[in-house]
This record gives structure tokens, sequence and C-alpha cells, in this order.
């Protein structure tokens, strides 16, 4: 039986009239790697904070390695690594003390700590920059520091929060590796993040929220299974007149049809034909047609169908 490592059933959090977080639950199984995505405001801070208990909430249980999670629950607090979006490191610390400092918050043994912190620096990539100081590090190597700080004393649980913001794409792959990497030596890890790719490519199980609320979880395969889109085709026409737009639309399983800048775009059901039906559509209405793509539902269709909103609204 797989083991729970994070277990949060019914939580609410409310700020006055406003319910940040409304029954919200959630059962993280050891091993995992979960992405937990919602719009702007959808109560995903408010959650970690609760999670790591530095927020009260006003209902709910909130239980980690099977232990109920509380301000005082040090030992628990000691296998868990926070990475928080906005970089948490110290401007008056070299790159190596800033590793250290926080690993030492965790481990007291010096020798010990010393090889830990040695092998963040080198797990991060920064070997070369052990004597800088933060501002003279690019936004991506600050981003690794901070990652280093968070996993360092080797966390059972990570909790990274859009920790590739504004990085580089060689940074960006980097960080994802790495995350795959301490995955494979044993951490189970909550990712959040706004870059749909990132998730699809990471992430063995997903929870969509919003308004503190869950709107789906599973595989991204389960998810995709979930919404009325099942392929999306876009053909390039110069000309598309109103009448033959009108009639793709009344086609059998098509959802939408846009057209702008010449491109159509239509969102269709789950069948085989999709793309046979419309082709033979335009002609026989002797409408010519350009290059033709058929893609199947990404997660970012997923999320916009299901909230009605694009990630980073």
């Amino acid at each position: 039986m797989e083991k729970s490592i994070i277990k949060i059933e019914n939580l609410v959090k409310r700020y006055k009239e406003l319910t940040a977080v409304d029954h919200f639950h959630l059962d993280l199984k050891e091993g995992e790697i979960l992405g937990l995505l919602g719009p702007n405001g959808s109560g995903k801070t408010t959650i970690i904070n609760c999670l790591l208990a530095l927020l009260q909430f006003d209902e709910g249980t909130i239980d980690i390695f099977g232990q109920p999670m509380t301000p005082d629950s040090y030992d628990i607090k000691r296998n868990i690594g926070m990475v928080s979006q906005n970089v948490a490191v110290f401007e008056e610390l070299t790159v190596y003390e800033n590793i250290d400092y926080f690993c030492g918050l965790y481990v007291k043994n010096k020798e010990e700590r010393k090889q830990l912190v040695q092998k963040a620096i080198e797990f991060v990539g920064l070997q070369d920059y052990v004597k800088f100081y933060p501002k003279k590090l690019s936004g991506g190597l600050l981003r690794r520091l901070n990652i280093a700080c968070g996993i360092a004393h080797k966390p059972k649980l990570i909790i990274l929060d859009e920790p590739t913001v504004a990085v580089d794409p060689q940074s960006r792959n980097s960080i994802l590796q790495g995350i795959l990497s301490l995955n494979k030596d044993g951490a189970t890890i909550i990712y959040t993040s706004h870059y749909m790719e990132e998730v699809e490519q990471i992430c063995s199980r997903i929870v969509i929220i919003d308004k503190g609320k869950n709107l789906a979880e599973g595989t991204k395969e389960e998810l995709k299974m979930m919404i009325q889109t099942g392929e999306t085709i876009r053909i390039e026409v110069v000309d598309l007149p109103e009448a033959q737009h009108e009639g793709i639309q009344h086609l059998e399983h098509v959802v939408s049809v846009d057209y702008q800048d010449s491109m159509l775009t239509i969102h269709c059901q789950r069948s085989n034909h999709n793309l046979v039906t419309i082709l033979e559509y335009l002609n026989k209405n002797s409408i010519p047609y350009g290059r033709v793509l058929s893609e199947l539902p990404t997660l970012n269709d997923v999320f916009l169908e299901m909230t009605g909103k694009q990630l980073r609204d």
C-alpha cells in the first residue's frame, strides 16, 4: 500500500467574508511529483502556508508523514524543503555561506553539513560561483541558489513554488532535470508553475484548483479525457465566407470555430474522422487552404476549459 506523505481533509481558510480555501482535500503519496495548478488568486499560496503551519486555518485537518502538522512540529519541518517563488537569500552572504546557513537550520553537525552543502552546490551546478554574492549572479543562477538553500538538508518532502520564473531556457531545463533527479533519489515533491509544458514534463499527477476548491485531479492523460475538446485542428485559409464559417460550426463533433488572421482554428470532440470531415467540407465548398495541423488536447486546454481562464490572466 502506498504511503501518504500529506493528507489534507476539508481544509477551509477564511479572511472575513472571503473564503480563500473551500473544503480542499489532497492525498499525496510517497514518490509522487504533484503539480498544483490554479489561476492567480486560486488559493495555492494559502494552501501551502497552511500546510507549513505558517497560517492558521478555520476547518479541516493536515497530516504530514502521518502526524498532525502544527507550528511547533519541528520533527516534521526538518524533513520539509521549501523553495519559494520569491528568491529568499541573504545578500551579505556568499553562495556557499547562504547554503551553509539554511542547511545549518536543520543539520548541526559541521562535518555532515559540509558534505551536504558541497553536494547541493554540485547538484545545482554552482561550483564556479561559491564565493560570489547574490547580486553578482544572473537570474538563472540566483534561482539555482534558491533551490540549493531549500534542498541542502536532504528533505523527504520538497515544495517548489514556481522555481523557473524569469529564467533562461538552459537554466530552466537544468532545474527541471534536477527536480526529476531529486525525485529519483526519494523526495516527494509538490510543484506549482504557470508553465504547462513543465508540468506535463515532470509531474506524475496534477491537481487543478480555483477559488480554493478542487476542480479535478489525475494524470495528464486522465485530465485530458475529462474535457469536451478532444482535438484542435488549425488550417491556413486565406478567405472564409461567413456562411462557410457557420457551416463548419454545425459539422458533427465540432465544439467551436475561430477564424483570425487567415488561420481557421476548430476545436472538436473525440472522433477518428474530424480532419477528414472538415477537409471534405472545404473541398466541397471550393475553399482553398494551405498548411493543416491537428493537435491532441494540451494541459492548457484542460485548464482553460475547467476554469474558463488563461493560467497567466
